[in-house]
């Protein structure tokens, strides 16, 4: 018995120093993400001065070229991020982790810090996700964007400012219920001036708790990051500890620490109507088929219940999740007379996932009569048009590079990945209700101005300013086995030669694409022209829409219209109604060439082991030598004047191009549209500025090999640690200007239809 006794303790003693060790090892790997602080006080203020003496120089420049006495207006163009993750979110939180490659936490103080030291930025937004954005989060994200305001200097001519927000993160399981991710600003951030919560679509915590349970397990596998991993159980956890809002009170009536729920686009804008403070709502990824559903449109978003004019004055074109701006004519799936889905055929701009996991089904037919392989190939081309979001569902066991390029789209720059051309910024342009007239009589349209941003989920705004460190740059979690791809990706199957059906409601993360990482691309950026650095000319800016996007370089872009109404230029984002043919000026400066490394006031601001860590050793760093701009592409778009228009033959992209003089000293064009007054319809033009090309990270997403037919046979996903270089055409999007026609003032009525040529 004593034998017996002694085993047992020590069995107890080898436990107690197991689990001694194991809280040794956990202790201290990572501070609560809450405890950082702001390290880096205002830049220099030669630092500032001289980017804007740059620029008054280039506009100097430009004036001399375009061989005119016109004058732009002496605005600053001012660079910035809207759309900013710190690992307050959870999928950010999660990304963070070891297992995945991530490298720690990065909570609002980081953000400030790289916006600041880093990317050198003029502005940038915290939007961190409603649904895991708890109270006590929410209060220090507020005191670390007021901190950050507070080191930028004089509030007349800032150093940086910084904006709060939150991001509406709806994902319909359905196309008719999709509305999409809406990042929400506000102006001041002065408790009195921001609403007392954000606002969630949903509670999902139980769901968080379920996944932040599955990832605890990996503290087994990975004892010398135990903490990081029961941290990322505590932060889920905690998350239960507030209770929904209770529906049918004010929003000004709820506790304040409750979990505030807006499941439409309709009720977000009644509870922000309540609260009755000022907001900008930018829509953003609408063409990112990770969580749109295929076949969603625009079309219920413009419904008046969904729209809000005042407050929807942006939308995001170009983000790292890619571009959301081209229209295109292919479809996902069709549906026959009887109203069943069939997948199509490839074509040379589209294959169909639905199609292709026709293929891979032939691909395993080995053994079968072909009769029955062919039942099979039918079948999986059936069960692929019903997964609206997770077409890999069919074959989970099926290796990424088996789907091909299927689902993306061909040709288009840095696309979004699984493309939804109905959800793309230009198809939402061309809509109209003219059944639902706005405020002036006019059909009900999006008259959005164009930005782009980072979405990016580790506190780095304006990621994307050197193609270098594709683990920087972008989302990536560049470890071997796919970092986070792998571990909630995959799956298995009981009979691999057999399709299985994908099962509803699954929209999550579980089943990602192993592809998805390809397009996941450095951050985009807005520029805004504004009369000055103050914060209250950036927000005036924003609402009267003279605003630009740009797929990360800070390209310098001007889109006037010349004859503007008393014969006045009008900026872009302009609405003019016109009742002669509208003459344009495009002025265009191409981005400074990067240096290496970091300058050294950032190093001396910030300190080397900071710059090492937040910057990895790479900071926007401008030389004095300009890359050329080589094309100005016009796209014109027309809007219905009926229900059920056809939209092809609306969205003219390009409509005209301008190729322009390969030099640094920029280009300046000049167009009219003739044919405006004869075609009778309200027009919108925007303008992209096209860059000399380039080598850039992930240029070409998934880098399809060919065969002599021009089929593609093969894709080759990126390796760890390469940055999958390619060159690509980078460039500046400009917001559209809206020249309306007389004819069609107040709704045009018994204006008759013309052909659109």
């Amino acid at each position: 018995m004593a034998g017996a006794g002694s085993k047992r303790e020590d069995r107890a003693g080898r436990v107690v120093v197991l689990i001694a060790l194991i809280s040794w090892i956990g202790c201290g790997q990572e501070a609560p993400q809450e405890s950082f602080e702001i390290q880096g006080a205002a830049k220099p203020a030669l630092v500032v001065a001289d980017l804007d003496t740059r620029q008054s120089v280039a506009v100097e420049a430009l004036a001399l070229r375009a061989g005119s006495p016109r004058v732009l207006p002496r605005k600053q163009i001012l660079f910035g991020d809207l759309h900013v993750h710190t690992t307050f979110s959870q999928d950010a939180y999660l990304f963070s982790l070891p297992a995945v490659g991530g490298e720690g936490a990065h909570p609002p103080a980081d953000a400030c810090d790289f916006a600041r030291y880093c990317a050198n930025l003029d502005f940038f937004a915290l939007t961190d996700h409603a649904e895991s954005l708890q109270p006590k989060h929410w209060e220090i994200s507020k005191q670390s964007i007021r901190e950050c305001n507070e080191r930028a200097g004089d509030p007349a001519n800032p150093d940086l400012v910084a904006f709060m927000g939150f991001e509406w993160s709806q994902m319909g399981l359905t196309p008719e219920t999709h509305y999409g991710h809406r990042c929400l600003i506000f102006p001041e951030t002065a408790d009195e001036k921001l609403p007392p919560r954000p606002i969630a679509v949903a509670d999902r915590r139980v769901n968080a708790l379920g996944l932040a349970n599955s990832i605890s397990q990996l503290k087994w596998s990975d004892p010398l990051n135990w903490s990081r991993y029961t941290g990322f159980v505590d932060y889920a956890e905690s998350q239960l500890e507030h209770p929904v809002c209770e529906e049918g009170v004010a929003n000004g009536d709820l506790p304040k620490e409750c979990l505030e729920i807006a499941e439409t686009p309709e009720v977000l804008h009644r509870k922000l109507d309540e609260w009755g403070g000022d907001v900008l709502e930018i829509p953003h990824g609408t063409a990112w088929g990770v969580y749109t559903p295929a076949t969603a449109t625009m079309d219920k978003h413009l419904a008046p219940e969904n729209y809000d004019a005042q407050k929807m004055r942006l939308v995001e074109i170009m983000s790292g999740h890619g571009s959301s701006e081209r229209y295109q004519r292919w479809r996902e799936w069709e549906v026959d007379e009887e109203g069943r889905r069939i997948c199509p055929a490839p074509t040379d701009d589209y294959l169909p996932c639905c199609w292709q996991a026709g293929e891979i089904m032939r691909s395993r037919c080995d053994g079968l009569e072909d009769d029955e392989c062919e039942r099979r190939v039918r079948l999986a081309h059936s069960y692929g048009t019903e997964a609206y979001t997770r077409v890999g569902r069919v074959f989970p066991d099926a290796e990424p590079e088996e789907w091909l390029d299927c689902g993306q789209c061909r040709g288009c720059f840095k696309p979004s990945f699984n493309y939804r051309p109905r959800e793309s910024v230009q198809y939402g342009m061309s809509l109209a209700l003219p059944e639902a007239p706005d405020d002036e009589g006019k059909p009900l349209r999006f008259r959005y101005g164009f930005i782009g941003s980072s979405d990016e989920h580790s506190a780095r705004p304006g990621v994307g300013y050197k193609s270098v460190d594709r683990g920087l740059m972008t989302d990536v979690n560049d470890v071997p086995g796919g970092g986070a791809s792998e571990l909630i990706g995959g799956g298995t199957m009981n009979d691999p030669q057999m399709p299985q059906r994908p099962q509803p409601g699954e929209i999550g993360l579980r089943g990602n694409d192993g592809r998805t990482q390809a397009f996941l691309f450095p951050g985009g950026l807005a520029a805004i022209h504004s009369e000055s650095r103050a914060r209250s000319d950036l927000w005036e800016a924003m609402n009267r829409r003279e605003v630009y996007a740009t797929s990360g370089p800070r390209i310098l872009l001007w889109f006037d219209l010349l004859n503007g109404p008393g014969g006045e230029a009008v900026p872009m984002g302009s609405e003019v109604e016109l009742a002669e043919a509208p003459a344009f000026e495009v002025r265009a400066l191409g981005s400074f060439e990067p240096m290496p490394g970091c300058p050294d006031w950032s190093r001396e601001g910030l300190g080397g082991d900071r710059i090492a860590d937040l910057c990895h050793d790479e900071c926007y760093f401008p030389s004095d030598e300009r890359r050329p701009i080589v094309g100005i592409e016009v796209v014109r778009i027309t809007t219905q004047v009926e229900v059920g228009e056809d939209i092809d033959p609306l969205i003219e992209d390009p409509w005209r191009r301008y190729d322009c003089e390969s030099t640094p000293e920029g280009c300046v064009i000049r167009f009219s549209d003739e044919d405006f007054l004869d075609r009778r319809r309200d027009t919108l033009y925007y303008v992209r500025a096209l860059e000399e090309a380039r080598p850039a990270i992930l240029g070409d997403p998934l880098r399809p090999r060919r065969n002599v037919e021009g089929r593609v046979e093969s894709i080759e996903l990126c390796e760890t640690g390469d940055d999958c270089l390619a060159d690509v055409r980078e460039r500046a999007w400009s917001s559209p200007i809206f020249v309306d026609h007389p004819a069609r003032a107040g709704g045009g009525a018994g204006v008759a239809l013309v052909e659109l040529r």
